[in-house]
């Protein structure tokens, strides 16, 4: 039976050099997959390839989303089709609000589904933009973050922290079907953790999926996977629960070569 999300015999290259080497994954909604790996295993690859970032040559393979191919999508088509990347490290956008960014994203996602557009229907506009109001409000209160922080500029002059909570209100404001974390966690302390992972599971449900790529076992000590993935080499090499991760955390990645790659 086909999950809702995908991936079949992926291999992508960077400068003609193959990183993902034939790639199986599969998530239905209502699950969350962890994806963990030593450096240089292929997982940011992976999260980047997925969202169609140009540097990243699919070779072969499939990725489907409710049944449809998105790799011949571009990557705003793709968050249209309602797949979403949270960024390791989030770039800045200078001379653009987040108030502003994050209206744009939402308005342009509302009318590849509807045909409107709300920045020319004054109607619209006005309804669109009391209704994105009210609902930034209620997710930057949800995931702590100052009201200030939309009329800054994107990510610029944020620390670590806020760029990954930027991250987790555009995920909450645009909800999305499938959601990649790539290392989310990546420069975080204890107290800014909790609160981005209280955000993806607040937004996390019955009608969402979410790979979580991360190095450490701590986010899943906040983000409870079903399934765990261990990546090695461009390829998923095992799979299990909650308790893989675990062993990788008290054993590290020399049991995974020793096992199951000899």
């Amino acid at each position: 039976m086909s999950k809702f999300f995908e991936i079949k015999d992926l291999h992508v290259e960077i400068d003609g050099k193959e990183i993902i080497k034939g790639l199986d994954l599969a998530i239905d909604k209502g699950e969350v997959h962890a994806i963990m790996g030593p450096n240089g295993s292929g997982k940011s690859t992976l999260a980047n390839s997925l969202m169609g970032h140009p540097s990243y040559k699919i070779t072969s393979g499939e990725v489907l989303l409710n049944g449809e191919s998105i790799l011949e999508k571009t990557a705003d088509e793709r968050a249209a089709a309602g797949l979403f990347l949270a960024f390791q490290y989030p770039h800045e956008i200078p001379g653009v609000t987040l108030f502003n960014f994050l209206r744009s994203a939402v308005n342009a996602i509302r009318k590849r589904h509807t045909g409107i557009d709300a920045d020319k229907d004054k109607k619209v506009a006005a309804t669109s933009l009391r209704e994105f109001s009210k609902k930034l409000t209620e997710k930057m209160k949800v995931l702590q973050i100052d009201e200030s922080f939309a009329k800054r500029y994107v990510n610029e002059g944020f620390s670590g922290g806020e760029k990954k909570r930027a991250e987790i209100l555009q995920l909450a404001m645009l909800e999305p079907q499938m959601a990649v974390l790539d290392e989310t966690d990546s420069g975080l302390d204890i107290d800014a953790l909790r609160i981005v992972s209280d955000g993806v599971n607040l937004h996390a449900g019955p009608n969402m999926g979410v790979l979580v790529i991360t190095h450490y076992q701590r986010l899943l000590n906040y983000i409870k996977p079903h399934v765990v993935h261990i990546m090695v080499d461009g390829r998923i090499v095992t799979s299990g629960g909650p308790e893989l991760a675990l062993k990788l955390e008290e054993q590290g990645y020399d049991w995974v070569r020793e096992e199951i790659l000899e």
